[in-house]
């Protein structure tokens, strides 16, 4: 249990015909409820950063203490960066002790994009780590680029990725409109691709319906940042106005906040297990 790379729980899951939540924190509070909801429903997690964390110090000061709360964790936990910008992010990261990387080189032309996913997929195995790439873009709002099947299947034997993020429809942050999954496309792709674990990047506001149809098609690992970022800040906010500028100390008042992170949480672990 406890400190895993994504190897140790998403072939499983893809075999089980089920997903794993991915889950974004950004400070001790967020982490503490991504755990906390991994115990609660005795399942497996994925703890991820932002790239833009690795650039600012700030991975390398959390780093420490995500692997020390998913080593406590009675649940297997992997801490994985997520869009990793370039081999030297990877390389901090895996210094760093994350058991798993991101190297998103969607924005590159294709065969950059094998070269530099390839390199952060043989730092990541040499060090017992798990490494996901992407094929197609998913972009912020609603613009798109869908993955091609046959070009993701070069890609995928090309890189030896061990996951695989591929674009369906969705998009980063919230919508302006509720998007259309291409579920024919996610099945093409799961059928061509039936070992490897595929994800859903852009989770956040997507209908569930649509995420669950997916699942079944081999969509594993499901990357939620934006709607659990913004369910922490409004149970701050919350908070903050009913306690009408009376002073509570810091770390009391954080535990309400935590625990509604904790059990939005839960709620999305058990609808991506299709339960």
């Amino acid at each position: 249990m406890s400190l895993v790379s994504m190897n140790e729980i998403l072939p499983a899951a893809r075999k089980a015909g089920r997903a794993i939540g991915a889950f974004n924190a950004a400070n001790y509070e967020t982490a503490v409820a991504i755990i906390k909801a991994a115990e609660a429903e005795k399942s497996p997690v994925i703890l991820q950063l932002y790239s833009r964390l690795f650039g600012n110090g700030k991975a390398e000061a959390l780093g420490g203490l995500l692997i020390r709360l998913a080593e406590k964790c009675s649940q297997p936990v992997a801490v994985h960066m997520d869009h990793g910008e370039s081999i030297e992010q990877v390389r901090n990261a895996l210094s760093w002790g994350y058991t798993s990387v991101m190297l998103d080189g969607s924005r590159l032309p294709f065969a950059e994009n094998v070269a530099v996913t390839s390199e952060a997929v043989a730092l990541a195995h040499a060090v017992g780590a798990s490494a996901e790439g992407e094929i197609g873009h998913v972009a912020m709002g609603d613009a798109t680029a869908l993955s091609d099947v046959e070009e993701t299947c070069r890609f995928a034997a090309a890189t030896k990725v061990d996951a695989l993020a591929v674009s369906i429809g969705t998009a980063h942050g919230y919508y302006k409109q509720t998007p259309k999954l291409d579920l024919e496309l996610c099945r093409q792709i799961g059928e061509r691709l039936p070992g490897l674990p595929l994800v859903l990047h852009g989770g956040t506001g997507t209908p569930l319906e649509d995420v669950q149809k997916a699942i079944t098609l081999g969509i594993t690992k499901i990357n939620i940042a934006t709607e659990f970022q913004h369910t922490f800040l409004k149970a701050v906010q919350a908070d903050l106005e009913a306690a009408n500028g009376n002073f509570i100390p810091v770390d009391k008042f954080m535990d309400a906040p935590i625990e509604r992170c904790a059990e939005h949480l839960r709620k999305l672990i058990r609808a991506f297990a299709l339960r």
